[in-house]
């Protein structure tokens, strides 16, 4: 499947668990931008990210302003498709499901959650 329609379907999945989310939590992601890129860039690899990895959420936690904390990057979702393309083994409702599922596991990262309060709310 082509990029482009890889990322309509996954805006559209985006905008649609949004919608699903409590409202203090969709207030929240609203304010987090979601970049939709094929597959993370030469830079982040050589920062040690695996160039099978489906997500990534960089920048600071939401409200970490007021904690005095910063980043040189503004946070954001990134999400990397066709890494989630190929994990959902060309299967467009699995496809789905995956953008899902690592969309709400990054915004769980925003939110401030490790990784045990990301799998204990059953986003990993």
């Amino acid at each position: 499947m082509d990029f482009i329609r890889l990322t309509t379907l996954a805006q559209q999945v985006v905008a649609a668990a949004e919608k699903r989310l409590p409202a203090d939590v969709r207030a929240a992601a609203e304010s987090v931008p979601v970049c939709y890129e094929p597959l993370p860039n030469a830079a982040l690899q050589a920062e040690g990210l695996e160039a099978d990895v489906l997500g990534l959420f960089v920048g600071n936690e939401h409200g970490s302003e007021f904690r005095g904390e910063t980043s040189p990057l503004p946070p954001q979702i990134l999400l990397f498709l066709e890494n989630i393309w190929d994990q959902a083994e060309g299967d467009e409702p699995a496809y789905r499901d995956e953008v899902r599922l690592t969309y709400l596991h990054e915004l769980g990262h925003y939110l401030g959650w490790d990784e045990d309060e990301v799998a204990r709310r059953g986003l990993e």
